[in-house]
């Protein structure tokens, strides 16, 4: 499948054809009065591959429920990273294991209903904000038409087509409401329903993931009573959730997995430095004070 347009002088303007995919437009000759690019007319859509080029396997973009990765990275790592650093000052302070337990799963609990409502109410309050937007466009339909057509004009013109194509790529989408809605929805609001995201669904994930990456920091202190130990045993833990989460992140970015990991990994450990130092330093004050 190609899709390329051929740069164009004043001496090819009948070779400047162009080949589109299923569903992107017409196949056709473009004259000097039809536009697709710049004022110049020498814009390349993409270059075209020859019979010679190996093909590339096609890789799928992150899916149905891509809109949901925020959710899912702050609520994981917001977890690991808050009740580490919980579990950390309070265990600097001079806290024994069983203050520390109770302030990991109090810290948890509390941490996770803050999340899932604060989530719940952020993502209902976008989508009512993006409601009220459209049913306001409604209006401008019927009393303002104009502006949007002009906006719509806009839009296109920064996609590249200018002249006829560029007007009558205009009146189609203003022809009808409903494909005027649409286009203006996607592209003044950035609303699709590839990216519309449900409230109670955005609460779930993250109240439930928040628990989920909280577990590493206090669950240690439940099988033994040595201090020291469970604190090495939940560092070494949540090290490597961090680096997996991190390192998670990149099927969706295509980063890569093992600078992402090391970058959240190295953000958690300064972190947690501040907050044991933070927690020896009062503990150091407390007894200085009662000696």
């Amino acid at each position: 499948t190609e899709l390329h347009a051929r740069r164009s002088t004043p001496r090819d303007d009948d070779e400047r054809e162009i080949q589109v995919v299923p569903g992107m437009g017409a196949v056709g000759q473009l004259d000097e009065h039809d536009g697709v690019g710049t004022r110049g007319g020498d814009f390349v859509l993409s270059p075209v591959l020859d019979d010679d080029t190996p093909p590339h396997p096609y890789r799928p973009h992150s899916g149905e429920n891509a809109q949901y990765l925020r959710d899912i990275i702050l609520g994981v790592n917001d977890g690991l990273v808050s009740m580490f650093l919980l579990i950390l000052g309070v265990a600097g302070g001079g806290s024994s294991s069983r203050q520390i337990l109770l302030t990991g799963v109090t810290g948890a609990l509390a941490g996770a209903i803050s999340m899932a409502l604060g989530e719940y109410m952020a993502t209902k309050s976008q989508k009512e904000v993006t409601q009220g937007d459209l049913e306001l466009e409604k209006e401008h339909f019927l009393y303002n038409r104009h502006i949007e057509l002009d906006e719509v004009k806009g839009a296109l013109e920064s996609f590249g087509l200018t002249g006829r194509l560029l007007d009558e790529a205009t009146k189609v989408i203003g022809a009808k409401d409903d494909t005027l809605m649409a286009f203006m929805k996607a592209f003044e609001f950035g609303a699709t329903e590839e990216t519309e995201r449900s409230p109670v669904k955005a609460m779930l994930m993250s109240g439930c993931l928040f628990v989920g990456g909280s577990l590493p920091s206090f669950v240690p202190f439940i099988f033994t009573g040595d201090t020291n130990l469970a604190l090495i045993i939940a560092a070494v833990l949540c090290s490597l959730a961090l680096f997996a989460v991190g390192a998670f992140k990149t099927r969706t970015t295509h980063g890569n997995p093992i600078k992402a990991g090391t970058e959240n990994l190295l953000f958690g450990a300064v972190g947690a430095a501040v907050s044991y130092g933070i927690g020896a330093l009062y503990d150091h004050f407390v007894k200085s004070q009662v000696e």
